[in-house]
């Protein structure tokens, strides 16, 4: 890692840092063991066979979505205070992007996770210091965004995790060392480079933070996930693709988190990510997740509106927007209208936007409604021949034309401006969609 002369405190932590990354597996069964020590007289490990090392943990812990461990959370959220998932007390939760219900996750956090935060963060601010001399002097003007918080029927603080950091105590004194949080609220790495290309940043995962195993995507079954499948974190290669796999000190036992990261290097020993998207996600601006299910009912639901004009929405595929802020969902429709009908107005296609944005979830709702963090949603209704454009250009590709199916969200740079330019008309959303404030956490 090159990097500047740094004072003696943040060399310390520099060579903390060099030290975690040499022996990665050594490192991670250490952390195994920790979990396993201080959790083993929860109910969730007790009724999984009170696994105590690294062999009888892999044998006997399934891989978990968040729907497996909701009754358990819910429990711990309506004030149950035994040790359901972890041996500490439950201080607060952590709200995470919705689930398919649109509801919020609920992450259990506990006290000893502070103590990490904090190593995350001194680490992060040497990496700083080394890059750009003299960032810990002088002042510094930085914009926090933080979110409503709100009680769960047992009494516990849910927030999202980066505004639980900014109203913690330990905050304040930490700006004063320039502080610096990661981009994610799991807390799972740090950008190693901070003066390379946005284009090429990669995170070098922690080995300390966590307990790490990796899903190989290209192998995923599309039912339960095979935890024979599951790779160290010391035995990822480069260039492949993973899901990610956490087992945490607050009682979250092979959870698969839903980041999709391929491995673009090493330093040392630990591996290097890119985040490639969310499984099974199909756009995402901030904390909303719209999978393909959801954006069809959209669609669905908006194209009602069409029928009255003698149309229906022939093809579709969308993109998330985000070369302005806020950043917003662009969708791209071919319309087919019968013989003899009438062009859909404008004040209808303004309407369909309005309808796909009232189908999507509770998340979505509440960032556009009330947060702000996302635009109105865009229809970009294109001319009659599209997507047959869009067809001949994949079978040119290479692409079987008995296998070709209309991507539900494009990507590609040379696709996005292939659709932009045959862009017919513009609509968007006339006013926010209908959001309450009302949450189920039980």
């Amino acid at each position: 890692m090159a990097a500047m002369a740094v004072g003696a405190e943040d060399a310390e932590k520099l060579q903390l840092l060099e030290g975690l990354t040499k022996d990665v597996d050594s490192v991670q069964e250490r952390v195994l063991a920790e979990i396993l020590a201080r959790n083993a007289g929860t109910e969730y490990l007790r009724s999984r066979g009170g696994p105590t090392d690294r062999a009888t943990f892999r044998a006997k812990v399934p891989v978990v979505s968040y729907d497996d461990l909701k009754p358990y959370i819910q429990r711990i959220a309506n004030g149950d205070t035994s040790p359901v998932l972890s041996a500490s007390p439950v201080t607060d939760f952590f709200t995470s992007s919705g689930t398919s219900a649109g509801e919020p996750k609920l992450i259990p956090n506990i006290e000893d996770e502070g103590r990490r935060r904090q190593l995350i963060v001194g680490l992060l601010t040497a990496v700083i210091n080394s890059h750009f001399p003299g960032a810990d002097k002088g002042k510094g003007l930085y914009f926090m965004f933080v979110k409503p918080e709100t009680r769960t029927p047992g009494g516990l603080t849910a927030w999202p995790a980066l505004t639980s950091v900014y109203k913690s105590e330990i905050f304040r004194p930490a700006l004063e060392h320039h502080y610096t949080s990661p981009r994610a609220a799991c807390f799972m790495g740090i950008n190693l480079r901070p003066l390379c290309d946005p284009s090429e940043v990669s995170y070098t995962l922690m080995p300390n933070l966590a307990y790490f195993e990796f899903l190989p995507v290209d192998k995923e079954a599309t039912g339960e996930a095979d935890a024979r499948q599951l790779v160290d974190l010391g035995r990822v290669e480069a260039g492949r693709v993973y899901e990610v796999v956490v087992t945490t000190y607050t009682g979250l036992n092979r959870y698969r988190v839903g980041d999709v990261l391929r491995v673009s290097g090493f330093h040392n020993a630990a591996p290097q990510f890119q985040f490639v998207r969310r499984q099974n996600v199909l756009l995402s601006v901030e904390t909303d997740k719209t999978d393909e299910a959801e954006l069809q009912r959209a669609v669905e639901r908006a194209a009602e509106l069409l029928r009255l004009h003698g149309a229906s929405v022939a093809e579709y595929t969308s993109r998330a927007c985000t070369e302005r802020i806020p950043g917003h969902y662009v969708v791209y429709w071919e319309l087919l209208t019968a013989g003899g009908a009438a062009e859909v107005d404008r004040e209808t296609l303004d309407g369909c936007c309005l309808e796909m944005e009232e189908a999507l979830n509770a998340v979505y709702r509440r960032s556009r409604a009330v947060d702000g963090s996302i635009g109105p949603l865009e229809i970009r209704v294109v001319r009659p021949g599209t997507f047959e454009e869009l067809m001949d250009d994949a079978v040119s590709n290479g692409a079987s034309i008995n296998q070709y199916k209309a991507p539900r969200c494009v990507t590609l740079p040379a696709i996005i401006e292939l659709l932009d330019s045959r862009v017919v008309s513009i609509h968007f959303s006339p006013t926010p969609p209908h959001w309450t404030p009302a949450r189920r956490y039980d």
